[in-house]
């Protein structure tokens, strides 16, 4: 997400659907708490999500 790419080409480098990256977008959205994808990227960054 943080480099730019958009959810078709995200989808096709993890080897899932659009509509399945979807899915999971929302589901960590909806368990952080967060509002945004920026914000969502912050609370990733917080938790050690990002490698």
């Amino acid at each position: 997400m943080a480099s730019g790419l958009t959810d078709e080409h995200m989808a096709r480098e993890l080897g899932i659907s659009r509509r399945t990256l979807s899915r999971r977008v929302q589901d960590l959205l909806e368990r952080t708490g967060a509002r945004t994808r920026f914000q969502l990227g912050v609370q990733a960054a917080r938790r050690g999500w990002l490698v």
